[in-house]
């Protein structure tokens, strides 16, 4: 058994595909420490960054799924190109943003590059998902996970520079320029390479012969996300959110030929919408949540151990699977019930101590989720090339933002409230929203208003009332992070019962697609 590579230049390529998701990590953490000085620049609300951060995940989507389609039909080197323009197009796009314009102006700008950037990175890993699938077929789930190592280390590196550079008044441009280093690495490491084919496209499969095993079942899971976003993110009309959705459905069945799909594929888009939402949704507020608990500087520092933790867990996927004899489904099974343990262990920390045990135990939970979920489907449909890694790759990404973000501010807001009214019925109505907080079919809830929790969570001396507020929202993040525990709940559900559908066919393995498709 080859687990080398099936291309001489196949370690080339693994760390080629390793810069460029490190840029994409670079410059994801830079940003997210940068907002703070576009509000002070431009004056933007926190609902106006908010929309700029979810270009973020909306571009990405666009470029992995997009690019998952076609990359198998124009080649891997095409897109590397095509996103390596996207990554410098980017830069000159948020870069024309400059203080003293017009704050629609520098919106646009910051926006349009954040999406632009966005899609460069959905782009690089519509490749190199499928690239280092193809090169390692018999080790993927070890190399899959060394490749997105490279994601942790650029938000450790991300946030390493916006504490260094950011506290010594280094302008954010400055900061934000620095993803451009790896950049310019990845475009030389895979300048002038060859590149291999997917088993699909080697063997000549169409399109619609890929999209088969993906079928209306596993369209169904991505459409029903793109109705959300056109809903919410594009601010359509639902009537027209579900029509366009229901276009794009009959569009794959009509590729497909109607093809149901795979009932496994199927399952596994549910479990990685999970995924999406339990760990990139629970990253977005895991430091502002531990920040409020302890203090924010130990939130910060926190979030950095998490992340170095997962870039070194990273690497241990090899011996995982090849000397503790557990296969890809028990990984994921066992990474599920500690993400229940470590989420519910981080909810009830007191100490700096307490606290990165805990998330040390998270962290071992979610490291694996991601990369090992890119090789169950590697290995298990190899008839769909890149398209079903890449629609998966997106499906976790759009859940990411349409419901693991949004779904855990809801949360906040809820129990937040429900604590402060229980407590003090009255300093509720004094410091409640002037909005309702609403997500998917669950009741509207009014949270407090975010000025007036700051400046109680802020406030040195705090009096009663103060003091209350800042008590309840604790409270509140201790509560949202024990409902969020029931997403990795879930997930185990449903990785025990594959685990119990693989023992009965006779176990896990790789297929290749003579062996016929999965069911």
């Amino acid at each position: 058994m080859n687990n080398e590579g099936i291309a001489p230049n196949a370690k080339r390529l693994l760390w080629a595909g390793f810069l460029a998701i490190l840029a994409a990590g670079i410059g994801f953490g830079v940003r997210g420490g940068i907002l703070t000085n576009w509000a002070d620049d431009f004056g933007f609300t926190g609902a106006q960054l908010g929309a700029i951060g979810g270009a973020g995940f909306t571009g990405f989507c666009f470029g992995i799924i997009i690019g998952g389609v076609v990359v198998d039909k124009i080649g891997y080197g095409k897109l590397v190109l095509a996103a390596f323009l996207f990554h410098v197009l980017s830069a000159f796009i948020t870069f024309a943003a400059s203080k003293g314009q017009e704050q629609s102006v520098a919106y646009n700008y910051l926006y349009w590059g954040t999406f632009v950037f966005a899609l460069a990175n959905g782009t690089l890993e519509a490749v190199a998902n499928p690239l280092v699938s193809t090169l390692f077929p018999n080790n993927r789930t070890h190399y899959l996970n060394i490749l997105h190592a490279s994601w942790p280390a650029g938000l450790v590196i991300g946030g390493i520079i916006g504490w260094t550079l950011g506290e010594s008044g280094t302008s954010w441009k400055m900061q934000l320029g620095l993803f451009l280093i790896p950049t310019v690495l990845y475009g030389l490491a895979f300048m002038g390479q060859h590149f291999p084919k997917s088993e699909a496209s080697a063997k000549g499969l169409s399109v619609g012969s890929m999209m088969k095993e993906v079928g209306i079942l596993g369209a169904a899971v991505a459409c029903y996300l793109l109705v959300l976003f056109f809903n919410k993110a594009l601010q359509l009309p639902e009537a027209v959110a579900w029509g366009l959705g229901g276009l794009l459905l009959v569009a794959v069945g009509v590729i497909t030929k109607f093809s149901v799909g795979s009932i496994l594929l199927f399952i596994l888009f549910i479990a990685h919408a999970l995924v999406g939402a339990v760990e990139l949704g629970t990253d977005g507020w895991i430091q502002n949540i531990t920040g409020n608990i302890l203090n924010p500087a130990q939130g910060k520092i926190l979030f950095v151990f998490t992340s170095l933790l997962m870039f070194a867990l990273r690497f241990c996927g090899h011996f995982i699977e090849n000397k503790l004899k557990i296969s890809p489904i028990g990984l994921l099974l066992i990474c599920a019930v500690l993400a229940v343990v470590g989420l519910n262990l981080v909810s009830g920390i007191t100490s700096f101590g307490g606290a990165m045990f805990a998330l040390a135990v998270y962290a071992l939970g979610k490291t694996f989720f991601w990369p090992t979920m890119l090789a169950v489907v590697g290995d298990r449909f190899p008839r769909t090339g890149a398209i079903a890694m890449s629609i998966m790759g997106g499906i976790g990404m759009m859940s990411a933002g349409l419901l693991g973000s949004e779904g855990l501010g809801y949360a906040k807001d809820r129990f937040t409230a429900e604590e402060i009214k229980t407590q003090n019925a009255a300093l509720y109505e004094a410091n409640k929203a002037g909005k309702a907080s609403s997500f998917l079919f669950l009741e509207p809830v009014v949270g407090l208003d975010g000025t007036k929790l700051s400046d109680a969570q802020k406030a040195k001396e705090k009096t009663p009332e103060q003091k209350a507020l800042a008590d309840a929202s604790i409270v509140g993040d201790r509560r949202t992070l024990k409902a969020d525990s029931f997403i990795p709940l879930a997930m185990a559900g449903i990785y025990l019962a594959l685990l119990l559908y693989f023992k009965g066919i006779g176990g896990y393995k790789p297929l290749r697609i003579e062996e016929g498709a999965a069911k």
